[in-house]
């Protein structure tokens, strides 16, 4: 017995379920203490914990007293006590949040919390009082505690001898030394516990349960291992030929750990079994088993394997994982008994149904394996996402080309790319290779024009062992072999000479490559991307090249326009180069706007290539971090005549028409350089009044008001 501490007592907080609201809220809010009495007919019926999720729902709804009721707990299962308390009655206080204390009048005084009792009683210099030890041995089964980090922070000496060790050994070491640190982290995680899974090492052999430890938040705190001991159970089956008396009780105690124990002796045929039974295994009542082979039942084809079997054959404990004919499957752990002569007497099976164990394991390997491939069509996504950011444009002309190359990613079509030298044609050909269904393989790239004759068509089909002198003795796989099932890109395409171009025709047709030296084709499957800066409609009429290949190209032509053709691409490309370039040399150039204005007006003859090449010959060689129109200039000019380069006329029209196109293109772009109408009409030898009055008319015909326009 030992007291409770009256300054530990507090007083019973109410409120009546039927009363008023405001009322209700202002004791809520006065209340220190986290438990609230709800009364009934002046009778305690119930009690709420409040907290602050509790509280603001209360204050988002109109009433009260309906969220409270919603959140109470009946006041039946709190225990009431006297202020004299008995050790095996802290057991029933344990299970709920607090205690109502009664006076020595019989009446309600008031409730004290669990853990105040608690901490009570370790204060009480009572030394034969160690109310965590007394509920630790009072369990026949292993107990260990773990904390949130995971460290065994308490356990019963009947866990320590089950895993073989002691507590200098296991106390504030991480659990997963012992335990399975992947269900360990699963409870965590889930907070849901994990039963009945069998843990077998050198040094021990135990059925493990991980139940979690919750606080008020449901958040998991801590975890409960509960360790049941095999030998032990394998022990206690051997003893049951000796205590026959004690039949009955050993059955239960071994229903409780295994679902079915068998006793067999050395011939194989059932001697008992225990209470608990495995349903819908046998497909027979057991009892009519008994004293016959249950071999025989292997034989019928029942279940397989015989755990019986084959503890009579390796005359050691042996487990096995048996499936019956209905797909049932159970664990089955045999255990052989030898006599004093060392002969086998019995065989005692403990079985477990595992079906459920197993079909969960099933599903979750399916789970993964979802999960692998939707974790690899998302890094597809990401990998396509990635190379569209690397494709730097902004006109409507390249907006045109990529939603194209996004329809024609989805087929296998024949794509004939045509252009200009530089203009991106092997860029077009890999975003139509990751966009499409062959991005996972391979994308070759060759180029007709830049591999000797003599070596293009054993690089494109191969050749067999043998085939010429200096040839690999075990042959060589071409472009095509290797590019199956992916993309070829084959650049330079009018540079192909006549007859490979016919062995080309038979690949795009057939569908097969006859290497050189061999007569057997072999299957490929492999998308043909074609390039070329070549009219090849004309080289067809001169003969160059086939008609009917030309043809069997043509499936989807892309026509890629040229820079000049898309000067909205200028300034971006530019300043991508630009910005490649001063990360990869610690730089900090930019370009002026009147040098974008230079770039834009610049004809580019070399296309995204030469625009690349001048970015880069502008940083190495530039002295300042400004790049301005008057440097840019200096490298445009260089190997063109670009001063002296004479405006082209594309098609026929009213001379006057001509020469007003030529004076507007003239002053818009003096002005954009020079910014003031002195500086311009100088660059234009013409005078300062000519070029306001002229640049005023070009922008009011655009509708663009300038308000003093500037002379200096």
């Amino acid at each position: 017995m030992f007291s409770v501490a009256k300054d530990k007592i507090k007083p019973i907080i109410s409120v009546a379920v039927d009363g008023n609201e405001e009322v209700l809220r202002a004791t809520i809010n006065n209340l220190k203490e986290p438990f609230l009495f709800l009364k009934k007919q002046d009778k305690l019926c119930a009690y709420v914990t409040l907290n602050n999720h509790l509280i603001e729902k209360m204050e988002k709804n109109n009433s009260a007293i309906e969220v409270l009721l919603e959140q109470a707990e009946p006041i039946e299962s709190i225990c009431h006590l006297s202020e004299h308390i008995s050790l095996p009655i802290l057991f029933q206080i344990i299970g709920e949040p607090f205690a109502i204390i009664r006076g020595e009048d019989g009446q309600q005084a008031g409730y004290i919390r669990r853990e105040d009792v608690l901490a009570e009683l370790f204060k009480q210099e009572n030394k034969s009082v160690d109310l965590l030890k007394i509920i630790l041995t009072s369990i026949p089964m292993g107990i260990f505690v773990l904390d949130k980090e995971r460290r065994i922070i308490n356990c019963n000496e009947a866990g320590l001898k089950m895993i073989k060790s002691s507590r200098d050994k296991v106390l504030n070491f991480p659990a997963e030394t012992i335990f399975n640190g992947e269900r360990i982290n699963t409870v965590f995680a889930t907070g849901k516990t994990l039963l009945n899974h069998l843990e077998i090492t050198n040094e021990m052999g135990v059925l493990v349960d991980y139940s979690p430890i919750l606080n008020y938040d449901n958040e998991v705190d801590g975890i409960v291992i509960v360790v049941q001991d095999l030998p032990m159970v394998e022990e206690m089956a051997m003893e049951i030929e000796y205590i026959k008396d004690l039949n009955k009780d050993l059955n239960a105690i071994l229903s409780s750990i295994y679902d079915e124990i068998l006793v067999v002796n050395a011939k194989g045929e059932l001697i008992r079994f225990s209470e608990n039974i495995i349903q819908d295994f046998w497909k027979v009542d057991l009892k009519e088993l008994v004293g016959k082979n249950i071999l025989e039942l292997e034989d019928k084809g029942l279940f397989t394997p015989s755990v019986t079997r084959l503890v009579m054959e390796s005359k050691k404990k042996v487990s096995v994982v048996q499936e019956t004919n209905n797909g049932r499957k159970i664990l089955a752990v045999g255990n052989p008994v030898f006599n004093e002569n060392n002969q086998l007497d019995r065989i005692i099976i403990a079985s477990r149904d595992i079906t459920e164990t197993t079909r969960l394991k099933t599903e979750l390997k399916e789970m993964k394996k979802i999960s692998e491939q939707y974790k690899k069509e998302l890094d597809d996504f990401k990998s396509k996402d990635r190379f569209l950011k690397k494709l730097i444009y902004c006109s409507p002309k390249m907006e045109k080309i990529i939603n194209q190359a996004r329809k024609i990613a989805d087929f296998s079509s024949t794509v004939l790319l045509n252009g200009e030298s530089g203009v991106g044609k092997e860029v077009i050909a890999q975003a139509i290779h990751q966009l499409g269904k062959r991005s996972s393989k391979q994308f070759l790239k060759l180029n007709c024009g830049a591999i000797p004759e003599n070596l293009l068509e054993s690089e494109l089909f191969g050749y067999a062992k043998g085939s010429f002198t200096g040839a690999d003795k075990n042959g060589k796989e071409g472009y095509f072999k290797q590019a199956d099932q992916g993309i070829l890109f084959l650049d330079e395409i009018g540079e192909m000479p006549l007859h490979l171009q016919v062995k080309l025709l038979r690949v795009l047709q057939e569908q097969e490559v006859i290497p050189v030296g061999s007569t057997t084709p072999i299957k490929v499957n492999v998308q043909i991307i074609a390039a070329t800066n070549k009219k090849l409609e004309k080289m067809v009429e001169e003969g160059t090249f086939r008609e009917d290949l030309f043809y069997r190209l043509n499936v989807i032509p892309l026509h890629i326009p040229p820079l000049r053709e898309r000067t909205e691409d200028i300034s971006l490309l530019a300043f991508h180069f630009l910005q490649q370039l001063n990360e990869r040399y610690d730089r900090n150039y930019h370009l002026t706007p009147d040098a974008i204005n230079v770039l834009e007006f610049y004809p580019w003859p070399g296309n995204v290539r030469e625009l690349q090449n001048i970015i880069e010959r502008l940083v190495v060689s530039a002295d300042e971090q400004a790049i301005d129109a008057e440097f840019v200039s200096q490298f445009l000019s260089f190997g063109y005549e670009y001063k002296k380069m004479k405006p082209v006329i594309t098609r026929v029209i009213p001379l006057q028409e001509a020469m007003d196109q030529v004076e507007e293109q003239l002053i818009v772009m003096a002005m954009n350089q020079y910014k003031t109408t002195t500086k311009a009409a100088k660059a234009l030898g013409i005078s300062q009044s000519s070029v306001s009055r002229k640049y005023q008319k070009i922008l009011s015909e655009k509708n663009i008001n300038i308000e003093n326009l500037s002379t200096h």
